[in-house]
């Protein structure tokens, strides 16, 4: 393993009580989506904090009111971490009708409505019960800026934000995690039949050797993919300066 996983749970959940403490918080809540990440947010925050809530947000794809949802509870059931539902199917509805009527929504643009949506839930939710939000993000995703701005990209801390996919993946068996956790393929199932790996093109794996070990085992391609999507995702990392450098460099 890469890690001491006993070790990086003792850290890790000292440094979760010490951000409720200094925020002056009563507990936590994150989006319990059944997937790897939140799986592993939501056993950490656990053990940190009794009071940890995960709210399952379905919205329009089956695979969320299926298979996630199902996945999400059984995590929830094994941790005993508390679990609400609350659906934005109807929210989305609403906003795509009105911001329709102004202009044509792209494939892109509808499907990064979700993770927003479910942001504001988690917000509203911890702000009416003095909760801090737990972010679910991983490096991997983080270095090629696959998340949504302001959506699964905004929370009040991220207790994995620095583990890789295979880190997580390893924590995760190190916890006993349920197998349906495990060995999903990731998605943030925003459409039907999206996977992670399938949209962008290439697996977390190669993401990972490229963040261990640098590009030479890579192919030519991936190498390329990765450090483009990296630079077109400064402006998401907070690198606003260094995105500008980039342009004026061409």
């Amino acid at each position: 393993m890469l890690r001491d996983y006993q070790k990086e749970l003792e850290l890790r959940v000292e440094y979760i009580r010490n951000c409720l403490k200094n925020a002056h918080s009563d507990g936590i809540v994150f989006g319990n989506s059944g997937g790897k990440d939140s799986a592993l947010v939501g056993i950490l925050c656990k053990k940190a904090c009794d009071n940890t809530t995960g709210i399952i947000m379905p919205c329009q794809s089956r695979r969320n009111y299926e298979e996630d949802t199902v996945d999400a509870n059984e995590v929830a059931d094994k941790y005993g971490i508390k679990t609400l539902t609350v659906d934005i199917t109807p929210a989305k509805e609403a906003v795509v009708g009105e911001v329709g009527k102004v202009t044509d929504l792209t494939t892109m643009a509808l499907a990064n409505i979700n993770p927003r949506l479910r942001m504001i839930t988690l917000y509203a939710y911890a702000h009416a019960n003095n909760l801090l939000v737990a972010g679910t993000g991983n490096r991997s995703e983080s270095y090629v800026g696959y998340f949504t701005k302001h959506g699964d990209g905004g929370y009040d801390f991220n207790p994995i934000r620095d583990l890789t996919v295979t880190e997580v993946y390893e924590f995760l068996e190190f916890l006993d995690a349920p197998m349906s956790v495990r060995t999903k393929a990731p998605s943030a199932a925003l459409y039907e039949g999206q996977t992670d790996e399938q949209e962008m093109g290439m697996t977390y794996a190669q993401i990972d050797e490229y963040l261990f070990n640098g590009p030479d085992n890579l192919p030519n391609e991936i190498v390329e993919k990765i450090e483009r999507m990296h630079r077109n995702s400064a402006h998401k990392l907070g690198k606003a300066n260094v995105y500008f450098d980039n342009v004026s460099d061409k």
